[in-house]
């Protein structure tokens, strides 16, 4: 670039340096450990749901990269008594665990009379 004064000078100009770009660098390093978890106490102390039966179902329905039996080591669904925890490696949202949760409830004739809800951010 040439000189932007008035003048005739063939002074090179360097080039600015714009604020606030900033070049995207590859982020490497440990994969992000999602953990959920779903606590069955209450409706497997009355003997409304078995929690063994939804851990199956979550193993079943659960799809990794659109595809469902892809679970792998990516995503783990484990059971401790009434406790259902559910680890994934990929992409996976509480909000997914929800709606599984939701159309086990559905499929099992307990929707009408069960909710699912949030105490805390990672568990229901």
């Amino acid at each position: 670039r040439k000189c932007a004064l008035a003048c005739a000078c063939d002074t090179p100009v360097p080039a600015m340096a714009i604020k606030g770009i900033k070049k995207k660098a590859a982020v490497k390093g440990k994969k992000q450990l999602l953990k959920f978890t779903i606590d069955c106490q209450q409706p497997a102390d009355d003997n409304i749901i078995e929690p063994k039966d939804l851990e199956k179902f979550l193993n079943s329905r659960i799809k990794v990269e659109g595809k469902t039996g892809n679970l792998g080591e990516r995503v783990v669904v484990t059971r401790d008594k009434s406790k259902i925890h559910v680890s994934a490696e990929v992409p996976f949202s509480k909000r997914y665990l929800k709606y599984l949760s939701k159309k086990y409830l559905k499929m099992q004739q307990l929707r009408d009379f069960l909710r699912v809800v949030a105490p805390n951010k990672t568990s229901y």
